[in-house]
């Protein structure tokens, strides 16, 4: 097995990865609190060091560092929803504390009258670093009741070893302070970790949203794109068909058209995998009244003398919308009229198309489709509206709205 290089092991991670390693370790290093106090004191006197309390100050210390260790990081892992056993070793961590406490307590020293020298602040210290693992794995209101369960158990044996009632009492609440700064600044901890994790989670999701409306519009696009293509190809090769059979030669006409039309398809393919598609209004006029005459639908295309003083955006919006209109009329209809005219009411520049032969039961290729939903989408951009108003039996009739105001700031659609 290889040695592991800690810096590369860094650098694979991921920054959430990265700042709970952070977190973490400041968590533990508050586990090592019991410890060091236990050391200062042995220390500090050769009296004290050979007193027996000492040397159960320096057990329990131990111990509770090491069950501190362990409760802080069950109890992280539980606020972080991650599969636990907090709980045990909460309760575990927090008997330890007690007992010890009580064990230095009443194997302490007397100094004069008055216990405090020695065995207060072990205890303390004891008391607040068992309450840093439950500020983590604990709701606060919970947390708050074992602390001050653990602060009242400990108080009999204050009393017992002769401490003043007010002076255990002032005791138990300098601990009580330490132990809300303590279990602040490790609920704190969590809480910001907790908040990184969310924001990877939130910025993954967001990549995958991103994805997903990219694919959306590419199958959008490509549906308006290709759709009314390959409606026009299937049209005219079943008329090459037919005059074929006649033995007019018009048919290779018709067969040159197809041609031409699949090379312009294959031009416009293109153009929505790079991304960059738009839709030009007066071609798709015209692209639509040959399409139409094409299939004997009679064509009447009235797009005004304002058409060309619209802003850029909201000609290619209206020119996807003539285009994928011609669309369904060719493969929703039997029609044998069609009218399309643009006017301006006001600020807005209005779209209308209407047809006849919509027959009473919906034609074999009549499904849910996503070219209707996909030009409300596109006029949404541009804060416009798509209506369907009853046009009567057998007609069918669509109206675009776009909004002037504005547009001509706005980014042409995405396509």
């Amino acid at each position: 097995m290889g040695v592991v290089n800690p810096v590369r092991a860094w650098r694979d991670y991921s920054k959430p990865q990265r700042s709970e390693l952070y977190l973490r370790w400041s968590l533990y290093l508050m586990a090592l609190a019991p410890l060091p106090l236990s050391l200062l004191i042995n220390s500090a006197d050769p009296d004290l060091r050979a007193h027996p309390a000492s040397r159960v100050a320096m057990v329990v210390g131990l111990a509770q560092t090491l069950l501190s260790l362990r409760a802080y990081r069950t109890s992280l892992d539980h606020y972080l929803k991650r599969p636990s056993d907090h709980l045990r070793w909460l309760a575990l961590n927090g008997g330890v504390a007690v007992a010890g406490s009580w064990a230095v307590l009443l194997l302490g020293p007397r100094v004069g009258t008055d216990p405090v020298v020695f065995t207060f602040p072990i205890a303390s210290t004891l008391l607040f670093s068992a309450f840093g693992p439950a500020s983590v794995g604990l709701p606060p209101r919970r947390a708050a009741l074992a602390g001050t369960a653990g602060l009242l158990a400990v108080l009999p044996a204050m009393l017992l070893v002769g401490a003043a009632p007010g002076t255990a009492v002032a005791a138990l609440c300098g601990t009580a302070l330490v132990m809300f700064l303590v279990g602040s600044s490790c609920r704190s901890f969590a809480w910001l970790q907790s908040v990184v994790w969310e924001l990877d989670t939130a910025r993954e999701a967001q990549a995958r949203l991103a994805v997903a409306e990219e694919r959306l519009r590419f199958s959008r696009d490509l549906h308006d794109v290709m759709g009314r293509n390959l409606t026009t190809i299937a049209l005219k090769s079943e008329l090459a068909v037919q005059l074929a059979r006649r033995g007019r030669p018009e048919a290779a006409d018709q067969m040159a058209e197809v041609q031409q039309i699949a090379q312009e398809s294959q031009r416009e393919v293109r153009d929505v995998v790079r991304g960059y598609r738009t839709a030009d209004l007066h071609a798709e006029a015209i692209g639509a009244r040959a399409v139409l005459r094409s299939a004997d639908v009679l064509c009447e295309i009235d797009l005004g003398e304002d058409a060309d003083r619209l802003p850029a955006p909201v000609q290619s919006v209206l020119g996807w919308v003539i285009r994928e209109a011609t669309t369904n009329v060719l493969r929703h209809s039997e029609a044998g009229r069609c009218a399309i005219r643009l006017r301006r009411e006001d600020d807005r520049a209005v779209l209308e198309l209407e047809n006849d032969g919509v027959p009473a039961v919906p034609l074999p290729s009549q499904g849910s489709g996503t070219g209707l939903r996909g030009l409300r989408e596109r006029l949404a951009a541009h804060d416009g509206e798509l209506t369907l108003p009853d046009a009567g039996p057998g007609g069918f009739r669509l109206i675009a709205s776009v909004p002037l105001r504005g547009a001509g700031n706005a980014p042409a659609p995405r396509s």
